[in-house]
């Protein structure tokens, strides 16, 4: 099938880039897939809007989004830099479509409430992607009638493995149109400033070279920009307390739920009111690619909404903790006072919470920046700059202000409890435990050992 062009493009208004600009008839038919449209019902950032309220956005969003952003960059790439010789490093235009549908596709594999989910059911988004765009879909088919290779072709860039490393780099780096994208559409329905910064004078500064893509030097301060946003967000918006102590109720609600149903398995009593179809291959461990595709934010919604009245107490509890926005609070700890921590759980424990479901160690960890490694067992792209001469410089050379936070990951560890344990009202043995808790908690952090009472 030729690569056809509509004969006019399509638009989609975007609060972030004004408009989303659709030329392609395999990208609007990409877009129009079951698979693709399940997107709309998979919040962006999980729960965090019980935090920020306007956090409402979806992963379709932000996957349209990141495609546009990939479609300025290979419009600018073969109007400014288009390969005249082979192996001349400039950019090669017969990769415009594959760069393009990576974009778009590249986050088609989230789950339901997106990390949370990976993180209790040991999934992988990524690889559920490739399954995506290689197995029996809608997706599949479209791609295949590009050519019979095309749907591997975009495996393998979101794999990494991908021949052209362009093309790899502006899909998945440190600045690439995935993040690039999220961080603005993110500050943006937070209401939060932290994650702006000059999009428009970066695209414009981006070179490709032969190992990937480079920057003018001239987009140094703009880059700079977008590298402290992002840092900024992370502990700001990502890294919120409130939002992490929402995600361990959800985790702690669906694992008590799961317990639940494994109980019932094993006395034989048949519950499908309780777990009903959709959820029982995810909780059986036997899902296939159509079970998962089933799965999106509302599906689980909807169960937990049914679970708020379930007579288990503390799946009835979880729940309605949950939905009602009542997150476990917390303090900050580290690997010194983990003994506290356990004195801590011990008391929560004394207080009539089961302390499998109502404590939680949460640590949140992000690098930042870091140069290239490759002895790591990631190692990341690194971001440089062309200069004058022709020679590269990476970032945190030229940037003393990358320089001061390459390398160094922001780790926020807390230990999450309920809320009760923090009164300070009344003179029953309760009380009496929640004044012993708080005495090992100093400035909203656990007090070293060696100094608690």
């Amino acid at each position: 099938m030729p690569q056809e062009k509509l004969a006019r493009e399509k638009v989609l208004r975007d609060p972030i880039h004004n408009f989303i600009h659709v030329q392609d008839q395999v990208i609007l038919d990409l877009i129009n897939t079951t698979e693709f449209q399940r997107l709309r019902r998979i919040k962006q950032l999980g729960i965090t809007s019980a935090v920020f309220h306007g956090a409402e956005h979806s992963r379709f969003e932000h996957s349209v989004g990141a495609y546009e952003l990939a479609r300025r960059i290979t419009d600018y790439f073969e109007k400014y830099y288009p390969s005249k010789t082979a192996n001349d490093g400039l950019w090669d235009t017969s990769q415009r479509l594959v760069t393009l549908v990576a974009a778009l596709l590249h986050d088609v594999g989230h789950g339901a409430f997106s990390h949370t989910f990976e993180h209790l059911f040991q999934t992988n988004h990524e690889w559920y992607t490739q399954e995506i765009i290689t197995g029996d879909t809608e997706i599949h088919t479209i791609l295949a009638q590009v050519s019979p290779d095309f749907p591997n072709k975009v495996a393998s860039v979101i794999a990494k493995t991908y021949t052209n490393p362009q093309v790899i780099q502006l899909i998945s780096s440190q600045l690439d149109v995935d993040r690039m994208d999220y961080l603005l559409r993110d500050a943006y329905f937070t209401g939060t400033k932290y994650g702006e910064f000059d999009i428009d004078r970066i695209l414009r500064t981006m070179r490709p070279v032969k190992n990937g893509i480079a920057f003018d030097i001239g987009g140094m301060h703009a880059v700079e920009d977008y590298v402290v946003s992002r840092y900024q967000m992370y502990l700001q918006v990502y890294f919120h307390p409130v939002s992490r102590g929402m995600e361990v109720l959800l985790e702690h609600l669906l694992h008590r739920a799961r317990e639940l149903y494994k109980q019932a398995q094993k006395n034989d009593i048949e519950d499908q009111q309780f777990i009903g179809p959709l959820l029982k291959p995810l909780f059986d461990e036997k899902l296939t690619l159509s079970d998962y595709l089933n799965l999106d934010d509302n599906v689980f919604m909807t169960y937990i909404l049914i679970w708020r009245h379930h007579p288990d107490p503390i799946l009835s509890d979880l729940c309605c903790r949950f939905l009602d926005r009542k997150p476990l609070k917390s303090v900050i700890m580290d690997d010194e006072t983990i003994p506290v921590r356990e004195k801590l759980t011990k008391l929560v424990e004394k207080a009539g919470y089961n302390p499998i479901y109502y404590t939680a160690q949460n640590d949140a960890y992000d690098l930042p920046y870091d140069d290239y490694n490759p002895t790591s067992a990631k190692p990341r792209t690194q971001i440089d700059f062309l200069l004058a001469d022709g020679s590269h410089q990476e970032l945190s050379q030229l940037s003393t202000l990358v320089a001061a936070i390459k390398g160094k990951a922001s780790i926020d560890q807390r230990f999450f409890f309920p809320k009760d344990m923090l009164k300070e009202n009344g003179n029953d043995l309760f009380s009496e435990t929640a004044e012993h808790f708080r005495s090992f908690i100093h400035n909203n952090a656990l007090k070293d050992p060696n100094t608690s009472v």
